[in-house]
């Protein structure tokens, strides 16, 4: 049985992270294709391990990709095998920055309050 891969949308209906792969795809084509053959890839359980994956905490994990720079989309698991991925970034830094782990939190929280039920 797989897993499905959403998006996090905010009540306005605005995906930031449709944003944040449309601003790969015009800026890194090859980039962009490496992270949604990743994203297709978290459809199986067997991936949902390093290198490609790791947890980061706070019940939220992380897909990674090195290129040029290290992009990052950090996602959490979600009832009836379901992922929902809240933010991307790309940084030069090995590390996810203290803001971006705060923004995924956020969302995520926003995510439960609306859709746990």
């Amino acid at each position: 049985m797989e897993f499905s891969i959403e998006f996090y949308e905010t009540d306005a209906g605005r995906c930031p992270l449709r944003e944040f792969l449309d601003d790969l795809k015009a800026s890194d084509p090859d980039d962009f294709a490496a992270v949604l053959a990743g994203l297709s890839k978290l459809k199986n359980r067997h991936y949902h391990r390093p290198p490609l994956s790791k947890a980061i905490g706070d019940d939220l994990f992380e897909l990674r990709h090195v290129g040029k720079l290290n992009t990052r989309v950090i996602y959490f698991f979600f009832k009836d095998r379901r992922i929902v991925a809240v933010h991307g970034v790309r940084t030069k830094a090995m590390k996810i920055l203290k803001h971006d782990l705060q923004v995924a939190n956020q969302r995520r929280h926003d995510w439960l309050k609306r859709f746990k039920k």
